[in-house]
């Protein structure tokens, strides 16, 4: 266990002197304190991982100097030791957050190993509320790269829904980034702290999926030697993610349906009912209305996940964002492999912003690591692309428009179109169309993707 600090509050200055020395051969930093006050003032000036307290002390007794720390450091954990202990005190000493009280005379080796578990509870606690910390920051919505229109309203969404237990329903092609979505959405609510379990519907066989959410008795099917909690049980106050949603069997969908609309469920081969508290999120890459019309997909099983819908564009749907992820990628990859990769070329960019990406978000950031890690370049260049990067036709100057489409909304495509086609250039973009720069400008006004563009 690496060196911790120990503030000891005792008014007897032979027993302080005695745990300091024990203490000390354990190789723990030891502060030493005659009462509860002057332990408070050493506490406030000092990091100290435990604190040792006598009950009964002038100026300030144990339970004063216990809520006084837990007040000011929560984590740090504390004994209260006494000569005239009282099961009345040790109960308001335990309430108050103590981590045991223990009477005198004080034998060295329980005093030891008890100054050893709250230790440990220390560090699990602070590797805990780190960890957490830790993915609270990488599923923050910074790490969603976006800032075409589409996906700032579908971060506006996220900080908007996350607070609630509303059901919610991703939509989104391979790649696109559900299961971060998802994660955004836990992570920003109040179960952040509480479990999130993923699973993936579309990788468990009908055979074993209802045993997966739900659990199993000891014997409930050939195989089953002992019984097991499912994902619900283990989400239980968190939330559960279930990604591929659609390919969850018809007879699994009425059970989940159960769930969501009761709380409450049987395990394989039991009959005592379970109650669970978690919210869901479901995603797929398929229209679930279709699977709905299709009858592979329950109807009012839909609608109970599709509270809150989110429809995640395809990348080449918001190419404007190619060049940040780009850049993120870079950048995460150059601290990964500790690399000093500058950028990307503007001529490399342009052939990243105009491939269709058809993996998406996935598929463009596997597509940098690997640059990175074959070519290990100063600069992104096009010699650094993979061949059918560099073999890509650009997309054809071609707006294809659906007849029907209303007058404003044609007008709108093409202004947004001609304006991507020169990087913004409102001069270039009105000579082409023929029209004047003003008229650019004005028709800019209440259009967030030309906003973009500009």
């Amino acid at each position: 266990m690496d060196k911790k600090v120990i503030l000891i509050a005792e008014d007897d200055l032979r027993v302080g002197e005695s745990l300091r020395l024990l203490l000390k051969k354990k190789g723990h930093g030891i502060l030493l304190a005659p009462n509860g006050k002057e332990a408070l003032q050493r506490f406030r000036h000092e990091i100290v991982d435990l604190v040792i307290t006598d009950l009964v002390m002038p100026k300030m007794d144990g339970i004063e100097l216990l809520e006084a720390v837990k007040s000011l450091r929560p984590e740090t954990e504390v004994i209260v030791i006494s000569a005239q202990g009282t099961i009345e005190r040790a109960v308001q000493a335990m309430k108050l957050g103590a981590f045991d009280f223990i009477e005198k005379p004080i034998h060295p080796r329980v005093i030891s190993l008890l100054v050893d578990r709250a230790l440990e509870k220390q560090t699990l606690i602070l590797q805990n509320r780190d960890l957490r910390s830790r993915l609270e920051d990488k599923f923050h919505f910074k790490n969603i790269i976006g800032r075409s229109g589409r996906m700032v309203k579908i971060f506006e969404l996220i900080r908007h829904i996350a607070p609630y237990d509303s059901s919610a329903l991703i939509i989104g092609e391979s790649g696109t980034g559900k299961e971060l979505i998802a994660n955004a959405i836990h992570y920003n609510s109040p179960r952040a702290s509480m479990a999130f379990i993923k699973v993936s519907c579309a990788s468990l066989s009908e055979g074993i999926i209802e045993s997966e959410l739900f659990g199993h008795e000891k014997g409930a099917f050939t195989g089953a030697i002992a019984s097991r909690k499912g994902r619900f049980e283990l989400a239980h106050q968190g939330t559960l993610f279930l990604d591929e949603v659609e390919d969850i069997p018809p007879a699994t969908q009425i059970k989940l349906l159960r769930v969501l609309q009761e709380g409450e469920f049987e395990r394989a081969g039991g009959n005592k009912t379970i109650k669970v508290n978690i919210r869901i999120i479901a995603a797929s890459n398929r229209d679930l209305q279709e699977a709905v019309k299709g009858g592979r997909f329950r109807e009012d099983l839909y609608y109970r996940l599709n509270v809150v819908n989110i429809k995640l564009p395809p990348l080449r749907d918001r190419r404007d964002d190619i060049p940040f992820l780009v850049n993120f990628f870079t950048e995460k990859y150059n601290r990964k492999y500790r690399m000093k990769v500058k950028g990307v070329s503007q001529k490399a960019m342009n052939l990243l912003t105009d491939y269709e990406w058809t993996g998406n978000v996935r598929e463009l950031e596997n597509t940098i690591e690997s640059i990175l890690v074959i070519n290990s370049p100063d600069v992104v260049d096009v010699q650094h692309l993979p061949q059918e990067m560099r073999d890509f036709k650009q997309r054809p100057e071609v707006i294809l428009i659906k007849i029907g489409t209303p007058l404003e909304e044609v007008e709108r495509e093409i202004l947004i179109q001609t304006l991507r086609a020169t990087k913004g250039n409102k001069r270039k973009a009105a000579q082409l169309l023929g029209i004047n720069v003003r008229t650019i400008h004005r028709k800019m006004e209440g259009m967030e993707e030309l906003g973009e563009i500009s």
